[in-house]
């Protein structure tokens, strides 16, 4: 938190919801991240006001939250966006919540909390409602589950300026990956426009997003390591499909960025803050100091990271990309992974979050895949087997153990952590030839199909997900890692293959359990695969 504000902040902890109980006051959390501009506005301004900071005392238990250090209660308290300013009951159930307050604003929400406090007191909170029905609809995982999403990232494109929506434009890496195996042009429409718009040419890296449709208007210019580490792995699938120059540069360019600026020596920090440093030119920059970095050391985001390094360096081959991922994900497992469990960060109170399990995964299969490096084996299936604790009775994953303060005893299903690790988990089978790993990303796949159909581009990974446990990924064995015939197989344009390299001499194709005659050429092993994708869903 910034040093001027002059609120006597508690910690998120089962101490303030004791204390909160103990001296009869509601608590207010402020809910900020280090690299947030807004949050540190409220805290120059409205927390810097004596004023407040006096009613503050009197009137309430302060609890300042760091979302990237406690992302199960950003989770639950989640006002929109960031700073939340949120009011709530000694047991956790939310009265009343906004988003960034000025004094007005912020005044007048203290004496209406207040108000509703003295009359009902803790009847005053009630608990969000996908906290009181967290059940997800659960259905049957069909290969008409893709289609929907390829219909989806058709009809909800924006044909004019390009991505998905009518409003604030987010880059949706993920939505990129699905729709270049299945409708290449809206791709690389949204590619080009995350490039034209969101790329710093200058210091590297991407900013999170734009706030109206046509890219333009106000910027959120923060860099955080997850999204970048996404955009570079869109930008790597772009490249691998169509060849575009430019695609493989703003992905080496974001490399370059995490590598640097992002590096701590270690491995990736969590974030850059971001500023009106980004919008000076160039040349105003080199005498300005840049936006503060948060040099934490997440478990979910260098996971993320080292997988897209990992297929980066595969696809291009980058051996400095492979270098830094191997690095980050080694500093990881031996600082933050004991028996499977992973830390969010070093000193973490919580451990064991579904996120951190699942992104860890994705870069132990991806470094299985690119350097055949049989540490990361065992490893993976220690962390798969500890995730697999957090799956309910209907198959899909909570975010988290079932216990905490406040609503954390409450469970969440997240879908997009559940997609992410029924991705790993497949990965993770495939590798291993232990089908208990599909059959769990099934389960949790077939949790949410239900409302599939009701379901947006913004989540079409899920259809990814789906089709690669409907049909099964393309599967390359191939000789060591760095073999010509390795190299070929992460060249064949599928982003979702497994590649298994292995102590053979020639590669083999594999798909569905059925597996092609051997091939002992580049060329050859291109071909194979090529015969043995499914037919590929026709673009509209």
């Amino acid at each position: 938190m910034r040093e001027d504000t002059l609120v006597e902040w508690r910690e998120w902890g089962p101490e303030a919801f004791a204390e909160a109980e103990r001296t009869g006051k509601p608590l207010l959390l402020s809910l900020s991240a280090p690299w947030c501009v807004a949050c540190d506005e409220m805290d120059r301004t409205t927390y810097a006001d004596p004023r407040f900071a006096g009613h503050l005392k009197d009137g309430f238990v302060p609890v300042r939250v760091d979302i990237d250090r406690q992302p199960r209660v950003r989770e639950r308290y989640n006002m929109g966006g960031f700073p939340s300013t949120v009011f709530c009951t000694p047991n956790g159930r939310i009265i009343t919540g906004a988003g960034a307050l000025g004094a007005e604003g912020f005044r007048s929400a203290l004496d209406t909390v207040r108000e509703t406090w003295d009359a009902k007191g803790t009847g005053a909170g009630s608990v969000p409602r996908a906290l009181r029905n967290p059940d997800p609809p659960a259905g049957r995982v069909t290969a008409e589950v893709e289609a929907h999403f390829v219909e989806q990232v058709a009809a909800s494109f924006d044909e004019e300026f390009g991505g998905w929506g009518t409003d604030a434009k987010f880059p949706l890496p993920r939505s990129v990956e699905f729709a270049a195996k299945r409708d290449r042009d809206r791709a690389e429409r949204t590619l080009q426009a995350v490039q034209t718009h969101l790329y710093d040419t200058y210091d590297g890296g991407f900013y999170r997003y734009a706030t109206n449709r046509n890219w333009g208007g106000r910027l959120h210019r923060e860099k955080l390591t997850d999204e970048n580490a996404a955009l570079v792995r869109a930008f790597a699938a772009g490249y691998l499909y169509t060849g575009e120059e430019s695609y493989r540069e703003t992905a080496a360019g974001t490399v370059e960025y995490l590598t640097t600026d992002l590096w701590t020596g270690d491995a990736f920090a969590g974030s850059q803050a971001g500023g009106d440093y980004y919008a000076l030119d160039p040349t105003d920059r080199e005498g300005t100091d840049p936006p503060r970095v948060d040099d934490t050391v997440y478990a979910d985001r260098n996971g993320l990271a080292a997988d897209a390094l990992f297929r980066f360096g595969a696809y291009t081959d980058d051996e400095r990309a492979t270098r830094y991922a191997e690095r980050a994900l080694d500093h990881v497992l031996d600082t933050l992974v004991a028996d499977g469990t992973v830390a969010h960060f070093d000193g973490a109170s919580e451990t064991g979050l579904l996120l951190d399990g699942a992104r860890v995964l994705l870069g132990l299969t991806a470094g299985v895949q690119a350097t055949g490096a049989d540490r990361y084996v065992d490893t993976a299936r220690a962390v798969a087997d500890a995730t697999l604790d957090l799956q309910a009775a209907d198959g899909a994953f909570l975010d988290g153990p079932r216990e905490g303060a406040g609503l954390l005893g409450r469970p969440l299903r997240p879908l997009d952590a559940n997609v992410e690790l029924a991705h790993a988990l497949i990965d993770l089978a495939a590798i291993t030839g232990e089908d208990r790993y599909r059959e769990a990303a099934g389960d949790a796949l077939a949790a949410f199909a239900g409302a599939a159909t009701r379901m947006g581009a913004d989540v079409a990974d899920y259809g990814a997900a789906c089709a690669r446990h409907v049909y099964d990924p393309l599967v390359i064995e191939t000789p060591p890692a760095g073999s010509d015939l390795h190299r070929a197989a992460w060249r064949v344009a599928d982003h979702e293959k497994v590649v298994v390299p292995g102590d053979r001499e020639t590669g083999v194709v594999i798909r569905g359990g059925e597996r092609a005659d051997p091939a002992g050429t580049p060329e050859g092993l291109m071909e194979r695969a090529a015969a043995t994708r499914p037919e590929m869903l026709v673009e509209d």
